[in-house]
C-alpha cells in the first residue's frame, strides 16, 4: 500500500511522527507535510511553494492543501490512501470542518479521487484548542495511532470508500481501557462569540470550555458527544458540495427571467 501522510501541525510535530511509525509496516509511507505549523488555515492555497527533502519525506513551505497537490502533481505520488494527522486538538463539529487544515488535506485528496482519513486528538482543556499552546506527551497519541492503524488496515477492503470520500476521526487520550469506536455525524452545536475591547475584537469559541466542563448539549450519535465520552469518533463524509431542488428559488429565477 502506498500511503501519503500529511498534517497541519507541521512535519516536526509529534502527531505525524506517531502515525508514521504506526503505519510504516502496513505499506510505503511518504510524508509530504508543511514545514511549519499551518493550523486552522482551512483549504488555503499558496500556488507556489518551496519543497525540501526530509527524513520522513518532504517538507513543503505551504499549507496542507499545497502538500496534497504538490505530492500528486509534482512529486509523482499516486497513493492508495491519504492520511492527515494526527492533529494536536480535536476537529469536531460541522462548523470546524472548513477551518481545519487537517480535514482540508483530506478534502483535497478526495477531489483527486483519493480516499483519505483525517485524524485528530481531543485533549480536554478549557481553552480554545486551536490557539492554545498546551503540552501533549508522545504516549497520549497512542489511542489515535491504534485507531488509525486499524482503519488503514481494514477500511478499503470493507468498501467504506464506496460511499464516503473521507473519514474524519477524532480520538480521546488513552484511558485505562481501549476506547470503543463509533460511527458519528458532525455536531450542529455552535457557540462562537466575540467581545469588543476598544479597537480590538476578541473572537472566542466557547465550545471548548463547555466540553471541559462536561456541558455537552450535542445529541447522541454526534462526533463531539462521542469523543468527550471517551470514544473514538469516525464520521464518514463526502467532499463535493451538494445541491437540492428549491422551488422558492425556481420561482425567483422565473421572476427574474420574466422581467421587462
Amino acid at each position: 500500500m502506498e500511503i501519503l501522510l500529511t498534517n497541519d501541525d507541521g512535519i516536526e510535530a509529534d502527531g505525524i511522527r506517531v502515525l508514521y511509525d504506526a503505519l510504516s509496516d502496513l505499506g510505503d509511507v511518504t510524508t509530504v507535510a508543511p514545514a511549519t505549523d499551518q493550523s486552522a488555515v482551512g483549504r488555503m492555497m499558496s500556488y507556489e511553494v518551496d519543497v525540501e527533502e526530509h527524513d520522513l519525506g518532504y517538507a513543503v513551505h505551504g499549507t496542507p492543501t499545497d502538500c496534497v497537490v504538490a505530492a500528486v502533481g509534482a512529486l509523482d505520488m499516486n497513493p492508495d490512501l491519504v492520511v492527515s494527522g494526527c492533529n494536536r486538538g480535536a476537529n469536531i463539529g460541522e462548523y470546524v470542518l472548513g477551518r481545519s487544515g487537517t480535514v482540508s488535506a483530506a478534502v483535497e485528496a478526495a477531489f483527486f479521487g483519493l480516499p483519505a482519513i483525517a485524524v485528530s486528538l481531543y485533549v480536554p482543556v478549557g481553552e480554545d484548542i486551536s490557539r492554545s499552546d498546551f503540552p501533549v506527551e508522545h504516549h497520549e497519541y497512542a489511542e489515535a495511532a491504534r485507531a488509525t492503524r486499524f482503519l488503514v488496515e481494514h477500511v478499503q477492503s470493507a468498501g467504506v470508500f464506496e460511499q464516503a470520500d473521507y473519514l474524519n476521526v477524532n480520538c480521546p487520550v488513552p484511558g485505562d481501557e481501549p476506547a470503543p469506536m463509533v460511527v458519528t455525524r458532525p455536531s450542529h452545536v455552535y457557540d462562537m462569540d466575540a467581545e469588543r475591547e476598544g479597537t480590538t475584537v476578541h473572537l472566542e469559541d466557547r465550545i471548548w470550555q463547555r466540553m471541559a466542563d462536561g456541558d455537552i448539549t450535542d445529541p447522541e450519535g454526534t462526533d463531539r458527544r462521542a469523543v468527550v465520552e471517551g470514544r473514538v469518533s469516525v464520521s464518514p463524509l463526502t467532499a463535493p458540495h451538494t445541491t437540492e431542488h428549491h422551488e422558492a428559488l425556481d420561482g425567483l429565477a422565473a421572476g427574474y427571467n420574466g422581467q421587462d
